[in-house]
């Protein structure tokens, strides 16, 4: 078993973050299985020279829980591919506690947008799950995009994905009832972090969902008494995925048949953003 540690208990090695950052800074750990080899199926889905170009200009980076990477309308400076940690795109609206829009796992990137030509994030970025991501500078990216028709075309695609995964959580959010978009968080989750067991708090569950603790604890009780999920001292564990998929609402359904229309290397599932593939590279 590997345990993906999400624990942002020490801050000397990490800028202190804005305070609508601040509900991220919570224990959270992510226990789960030695995968295969993971790599980012974005860059993956990429013709082999196209993708080797795209290699040559990245680094890998360790993504620490809690680091914010982009802030709303300031530039980019920096584009991610996440391989084993994941990213939250966050949302603010004054005299609210911030909320979360959409997650980037190793299916996709952070900062696709500059493939519109626009520099500014549209929302912040904070790393949700730590682990590993493939980085490049902004400069180098376009660089890239200009003389790799391939990635446009994947970016293309991607950001349709991503367009239809933003708008779908805002649907969420206004007409489906705690305890689905619990069951679809926690699904959203468990793709991206490779894992079923998550050391997390109702208090975390709520400010990710924007609701009232008392509500998440009734949503995941329910849950615990149907036995879709295990909780036992803030360990959450999803014992039946299927049961989870049927106490969702439609949009955790929705966003993976939206990889499946637009991804043609994508089967559907966000789950394969693990790395349920032969081979990885490395930098």
């Amino acid at each position: 078993m590997r345990s993906v540690s999400l624990v942002h208990g020490n801050k000397r090695n990490i800028p202190d973050p804005p305070a609508m950052a601040d509900f991220l800074l919570q224990e959270t750990t992510v226990t789960a299985p030695d995968p295969s080899p993971v790599v980012n199926r974005l860059i993956q889905s990429m013709p082999d020279s196209a993708r080797a170009r795209l290699l040559a200009h990245c680094t890998q980076e360790q993504l620490a829980f809690g680091e914010v990477l982009c802030e709303t309308t300031k530039p980019i400076r920096h584009v991610y591919f996440p391989l084993t940690g994941f990213i939250s795109l966050v949302a603010a609206v004054g005299g609210h506690r911030p909320l979360e829009m959409g997650m980037i796992g190793n299916e996709g990137m952070l900062g696709a947008t500059l493939a519109l030509g626009i520099s500014a994030a549209p929302l912040q970025a904070i790393v949700q799950g730590a682990g590993t991501a493939l980085r490049m500078t902004t400069a180098q990216f376009r660089l890239h995009l200009r003389g790799s028709p391939e990635l446009q075309r994947t970016l293309n695609g991607y950001l349709y994905v991503l367009i239809e995964q933003l708008t779908q959580t805002a649907a969420c959010n206004s007409f489906h009832e705690v305890q689905a978009r619990l069951a679809r968080w926690l699904l959203m989750t468990n793709d991206r972090a490779h894992g079923d067991r998550f050391h997390l708090t109702h208090q975390f569950l709520a400010q990710m969902l924007g609701v009232r603790r008392s509500a998440v604890t009734i949503a995941a009780g329910d849950l615990q008494r149907r036995q879709l999920i295990g909780y036992t001292r803030g360990q959450i564990t999803v014992r039946s995925r299927r049961g989870l998929e049927q106490a969702s609402c439609e949009c955790y359904a929705a966003a993976v048949a939206a990889y499946a229309r637009r991804l043609p290397w994508s089967d559907g599932t966000v789950a394969l953003a693990s790395a349920h593939h032969s081979g990885a590279y490395s930098t």
